[in-house]
């Protein structure tokens, strides 16, 4: 980032000059910063491809590699940012392609200029970042055609979720928006993807994909055409309603897309595109990576505690990794045991029978380390209700974050912030993750001992369980409190840890 921010003339930041990694709403700030340099350099004639090419990795980037990902970073209109004028397929082979293509789905699958210049785009921008993409696709389509197909679903909306997140389970959009289909907080809650302290159903991968089926199943009965359907799908059913009478009556999407939000006048077209390149992969070269592992290796099975996947992994020979691919809905890498939920753990099938001979081992170790524990885990609770905060002296919008659980980003969407300043007094809306702490609590927590103490570097593989084992009589909740790590998702290599000695 800050070799780019440099290349076209931009003044670093201190931001972007300290560690860690900024967050990604920095990230997309500063890609706005550099295209509107970009934009100016354009007409001053001194932007080189070079300039481009650069640029149009960063966005693409951010789309296939961050857990912040916005449909927008998808569907952005190329023939308006990077003037794309290269011919990769022939308008004439296109047509002739998309014709076939039209032949067999209920999609209106029919060339035009603006089609023409998305897919002729994506091949020569995003071409590289496909195989990755595909690699994930052999593990997650059987499974989305097997509910489409459910639900009389053309099984080629499959690709509806590329678009959406790129497949990735833990994908959120700065507006808030969750998982591989990508629904909002009210819209999961509609269609019974329970939220709640541990878990997050929008990101479990079959909840998910039979909820979207419901919703793509309601906005097909409203509009009886498949395209429209994936146009309420982004904006909502209201804006594609207003479309189709400010067009005078048009049921067609593209005579309709005029008036469509613009995000959403992009989305169509990178749904053809996406559907154009699977098909049509190997003529042009591409071929996915080899999978993690199919789902047809994996199966579930129920457990009769919480457990956490570091106490599973530390039992059976199973990588800790994978176990979070194969289960990304627990937030806190912990599968709770919650009576009237059926949460199960997806696991290799080759390490199905190793966890069975150790399930009991695996729940004597939680038993134990439960035990260790200065505080009990957080309280199971669903975030089913907004609480309103009064904003008290002293107040910042870090400290609020911290006390219920949430991210800042998520406290400043609900409440329409664009900047960090508060006043006191103010009420701020926030669904809480946790239950906000006592003071007297909170202070104690906040107590960190003093003295001689050891740094540990956060090495590739490790996890909090397999460090405390490293140190005797420390326990994992001794190592969290005293690095303020309230996530385990948040250990990273190269991090350094203190650990206190007693």
């Amino acid at each position: 980032m800050k070799k780019l921010l440099l290349l076209l003339g931009i003044a670093v930041s201190p931001v972007f000059a300290q560690e860690p990694t900024p967050s990604s709403e920095v990230q997309q700030d500063s890609v706005q910063v550099a295209m509107d340099t970009v934009t100016k350099k354009r007409r001053l004639e001194l932007i080189t491809d070079e300039d481009l090419k650069m640029i149009t990795d960063l966005m693409i980037q951010e789309k296939f590699n961050s857990s912040l990902v916005d449909t927008v970073q998808y569907v952005i209109d190329d023939k308006d940012i990077f003037a794309n004028k290269t011919v990769i397929v022939t308008e004439e082979l296109l047509k002739k392609r998309l014709a076939d293509l039209n032949a067999n789905t209920p999609f209106h699958l029919s060339y035009n200029p603006a089609l023409g210049k998305v897919i002729n785009s994506y091949l020569k921008y995003r071409k590289k970042y496909y195989p990755a993409l595909m690699a994930k696709a052999k593990y997650y389509f059987p499974m989305f055609e097997q509910h489409l197909d459910q639900y009389d679903i053309p099984v080629e909306m499959k690709y509806l979720a590329i678009v959406e997140s790129a497949l990735r389970p833990d994908a959120r959009s700065y507006v808030g928006a969750t998982g591989l289909w990508q629904f909002m907080y009210g819209t999961g809650r509609q269609f019974d993807l329970k939220i709640s302290s541990y878990v997050d159903e929008r990101q479990d991968p079959v909840k998910a994909t039979v909820a979207a089926c419901k919703y793509l199943s309601q906005l097909y009965k409203i509009f009886g055409d498949w395209d429209l359907a994936l146009a309420a799908y982004n904006s909502g059913p209201g804006n594609v309603a207003k479309a189709i009478k400010r067009s005078g009556g048009y049921r067609n999407y593209w005579n309709i897309r005029p008036f469509l939000p613009r995000e959403t006048a992009g989305y169509v077209p990178a749904f053809y595109a996406t559907m154009y390149l699977f098909e049509y992969a190997e003529e042009h070269g591409l071929y996915a990576n080899s999978p993690k592992i199919y789902q047809f290796e994996t199966d579930t099975i129920r457990i009769k505690r919480t457990v956490s996947f570091d106490q599973i992994a530390a039992k059976i020979d199973v990588d800790r990794d994978m176990l979070a691919f194969l289960n990304p809905s627990y937030k806190l890498d912990i599968i709770p045991l919650v009576p009237n939920r059926n949460y199960s753990l997806r696991l290799p099938v080759k390490n199905m029978i190793a966890f069975l001979d150790k399930e009991k081992e695996i729940y004597a170790l939680a038993e134990e380390e439960d035990a260790k524990r200065e505080k009990p885990l957080p309280k199971y609770f669903e975030m089913d209700k907004r609480i309103r905060y009064r904003v008290r002296s002293g107040d910042y919008l870090g400290k609020i974050a911290n006390k219920f659980g949430v991210r800042v980003r998520d406290i400043k969407r609900w409440n329409g912030m664009r900047s960090n300043n508060l006043k006191v007094g103010q009420r701020l809306s926030i669904y809480p993750k946790r239950l906000a702490i006592p003071k007297s609590v909170s202070k104690a927590k906040q107590s960190t001992p003093k003295g001689k103490h050891e740094v540990y570097v956060v090495q590739e593989g490790d996890s909090l369980w397999s460090i405390a084992k490293k140190f005797p009589k420390i326990s994992i909740d001794e190592i969290k409190k005293w690095n303020n790590i309230w996530s385990v998702k948040s250990l990273k290599p190269g991090m350094k840890l203190k650990i206190f000695k007693s």
